[in-house]
């Protein structure tokens, strides 16, 4: 596939970096369970930052009971951040280097009880505890009186004052335990935490967990609540929804129920199904507990292999909900806590599940289609082969079966060459699906395997379109010039040129920063302009600013008779001269991670930075984006030497790195 012309954005991988900090859900999450700070960090840098993905939920980072197994994480001993993962301050690197790269974190919240195995013991910080006796933290004073373990579900009293599991149950209700815990989210809040899973919240009254979050300035939260059938009605999920998202069991049973049944019925999943509103829904195929058989069970996992990576597919395609991706490790002793050795995908006995490109992948997929939330142009055969669309963006075409599904199908997107974003690890290594003028295209998917096809992953062999005209003074224009003015050139005024009748066109570096904007400027001085009111595409005379999460160098387009505009990403590189294959910036910026450059001339390479200034602010560029073929600068000459030093520079700002991959050269340009 390396002789064509890829078009699969950058702009996915930040599509949600431009949040990193804010109170709303983004695309697709994962959780990275049990998994150590330090191997967390780098699994942002490395994969999930350029993969898209939006958030990683981590283990609960309190102290915990000295003991080997998984669920020792959610008997709290206090609130220091000292765990099985690691310290706070390798807590603290780990969310700053994974924000770097687009990254948020939820952490998990265990706050309805504390510990209770041994009846006392010394925590993972060196606290001294005992049942209901934890030093400057709680006393028996603060614990639901009587005492008595829960016995029955149909009864939310019970439920809410009662032990769960013989664990001791905090009294919730209590001013002083409310501000004790409110304390403790504000202190993950001070070392950016981004949003929290609230867990066992089922076992607390509504009212409680959101005085608790008032008090901790009500950050984004989604609350743990089971949902089983036959329970009190004041304990299902939608008592919980106005408190943050809530996880939608039921959505996990359903799907597994469906996909060891007809995939055929999921066309209608949604509210109909007795499910959440989507926009409260926070979805899984399975979690922690449902994969061991905990909390009801009945959720496909990672020991169903195939048919598993298909509901996964589902979920990450079907517009519905905020879904998590699970990812742990094999076990067949449901306690069992993590494996030894490294907590990360070198070990074999870690699953990975994000990482199976598949999944991967269709988070590039989401995070492209999530502007059209609809299903589109449904198709099956009656049983286990389904396919469906989302909008004009993107295509999925679900194989259930064993046998291969071959069939012309209408896709509703615009002509072109597709890449099968789920035939290999990068979204356009392996088949590509031709779109035809129609709208049609012809698949042949294996059996229990899948094919998706999206706009942001596409392919051309021709790139007829690498420039514009050099004499344009024959083409008819309404306006006398126009300018392109935002973010990307700090409101500057950058000429737009005319390359048809009544066509404008300039070439922008956007870099994906927060709040990124722009809008048109026909006289340059702000008296004649415009925005866009709508978010449609088309400009309205002094309109609103225009925003855009896209990263990386586009075509921005203007029509000055039907107003109509559009931003194209420029993908002609192939047909340039090269001698490397790809080139990375990597440096303080981007926190080491990989972001990609393009090859925008013969031998000649550019990404856009956005330089802080920081101390020991610095970067090099590296080939294959593994450090095997990195070139640095020895002398500080702007020549790049294999292997060289660290690039220094103290400049502040959005700044274009160009290299010549010949010559060897380097500048850094003001944007």
């Amino acid at each position: 596939m390396k002789n064509y012309k890829i078009f699969y954005s950058a702009a996915f991988c930040f599509l949600l970096m431009l949040l990193s900090k804010s109170t709303q859900a983004g695309t697709a999450f994962v959780h990275l369970f049990e998994w150590r700070w330090t191997d967390i960090a780098n699994e942002c840098e490395t994969f999930l930052g350029p993969k898209g993905f939006d958030a990683v939920q981590i283990s609960p980072p309190n102290e915990h009971i000295n003991h080997s197994t998984w669920w020792a994480r959610y008997q709290p001993v206090s609130y220091q951040l000292n765990s099985r993962s690691g310290s706070e301050a390798e807590l603290q690197d780990m969310i700053q280097r994974c924000h770097a790269v687009g990254v948020k974190i939820y952490a998990d919240l265990v706050i309805n009880h504390t510990a209770a195995w041994n009846s006392g013991g010394t925590g993972t910080a060196g606290t001294l505890w005992s049942l209901e006796n934890h030093p400057a933290l709680y006393s028996s004073n603060d614990y639901h009186s009587p005492r008595y373990n829960i016995s029955s579900y149909s009864d939310a009293n019970h439920v809410w004052n009662g032990k769960l599991s013989g664990l001791p149950d905090l009294n919730t209700g209590s001013s002083y335990v409310q501000d004790q815990i409110a304390g403790y989210i504000n202190h993950l809040k001070s070392i950016g935490v981004d949003g929290f899973r609230v867990d066992a919240a089922k076992h607390m009254a509504p009212l409680d967990i959101q005085a608790i979050l008032d008090k901790a300035g009500n950050p984004w939260s989604f609350l743990e609540v089971i949902g089983a059938a036959g329970e009190a009605a004041e304990i299902q999920p939608d008592q919980y929804i106005h408190v943050g998202q809530v996880t939608e069991f039921k959505y996990g049973t359903d799907i597994a129920g469906n996909f060891n049944g007809q995939i055929k019925n999921l066309k209608t999943l949604g509210e109909s199904w007795g499910l959440l509103p989507s926009a409260k829904a926070l979805i899984f195929v399975d979690n922690h507990d449902r994969e061991r058989g905990h909390g009801g069970g009945g959720t496909l996992s990672y020991k169903d292999g195939e048919k598993y990576n298909l509901a996964n597919i589902f979920m990450l395609a079907f517009p519905y909900g905020y879904p998590k991706v699970m990812s742990g490790y094999k076990f067949t002793d449901t306690d069992v806590g993590p494996p030894v050795g490294e907590t990360n995908c070198s070990n074999s006995q870690w699953v990975c599940q994000h990482r199976w490109s598949n999944i991967a992948n269709m988070v590039g997929f989401r995070n492209y289609t999530v502007d059209s939330w609809s299903v589109n142009n449904w198709w099956d055969n009656g049983n286990n082969q389904i396919a469906f669309g989302r909008g004009d963006k993107g295509f999925v075409v679900i194989n259930n079966e064993a046998g291969a599904l071959t069939q012309s199908l209408f896709t509703g997107l615009p002509e072109g060459n597709y890449c099968n974003v789920l035939a290999g690890d990068d979204a356009c290594s392996g088949e590509v699906i031709s779109v035809d003028a129609s709208g049609y295209a012809y698949f042949n998917v294996a059996g229990m395997s899948a094919t998706a096809i999206h706009g942001g992953a596409m392919v051309d062999d021709n790139c007829t379109d690498c420039g514009g005209c050099t004499d344009c003074s024959e083409y008819q224009k309404n306006f006398n010039q126009l300018y392109f003015r935002g973010t990307a050139n700090r409101w500057s005024t950058t000429q737009m040129s005319l390359v048809a009748d009544n066509t404008w066109e300039v070439t922008i570096n956007f870099d994906g920063q927060s709040k990124q904007r722009f809008k048109f400027d026909v006289n340059g001085d702000w008296s004649y302009n415009f925005g866009d009111n709508n978010n449609d595409g088309i400009l309205e005379q002094t309109g609103s600013d225009i925003y855009t999460s896209v990263t990386g160098q586009y075509k921005v387009t203007v029509n000055d008779e039907t107003k109509a505009y559009s931003l194209t990403q420029i993908g002609c590189g192939t047909d340039f001269n090269k001698n490397f294959d790809s080139l990375y910036f990597r440096g303080t910026p981007n926190g080491w991670g990989t972001t990609e450059m393009t090859l925008v001339a013969d031998n000649t390479w550019e990404v856009v930075v956005n330089f802080d200034g920081q101390s020991n602010q610095r970067y090099k560029v590296d080939v294959y984006g593994d450090w095997s073929y990195n070139f640095g600068d020895n002398n500080s000459d702007g020549i790049l030497e294999q292997i060289g030093a660290d690039i220094y520079t103290n400049v502040t700002g959005i700044y274009l790195l160009r290299v010549n991959d010949s010559t060897r050269t380097y500048q850094l340009i003001a944007q």
